[in-house]
């Protein structure tokens, strides 16, 4: 585990509903949330969330309210200052990022450059 505090910031909501997605997926609570940044989606670069049990080499790992998370270390650059959130609403239901690290977004929230 990584004893440094997580770089960015995770809503309490976002934790809630991430666990939430963990027991519907049927998984067992010794998973994680997995948070990354991959190349793709219309403005260059999109944030992908998956769940884990394993650190990887080269992660970054830190507890969250008893969630333990996953973040690869080509990805904590991009993070670095990010907040997620889990809204819902007439604009969409899910986790949503803001991030000051981001130069340009596009219009699902989901990528950035």
């Amino acid at each position: 585990m990584d004893q440094n505090q997580i770089p960015l910031s995770i809503s309490s909501k976002a934790i809630e509903m991430a666990r939430k997605a963990i027991l519907e997926e049927g998984l067992s609570d010794d998973h994680g949330l997995r948070i990354a940044v991959q190349g793709g989606g219309c403005s260059g670069l999109q944030y992908s969330l998956d769940f884990s049990n394993t650190a990887r080499p080269g992660d970054s790992v830190y507890n969250v309210e008893g969630l333990s998370v996953y973040i690869d270390m080509a990805s904590l650059q991009y993070l670095q200052g990010a907040e997620i959130d889990y809204t819902s609403g007439l604009n969409g239901t899910g986790f949503k990022f803001n991030n000051p690290n981001a130069t340009r977004t596009c219009g699902c929230g989901h990528s950035f450059s």
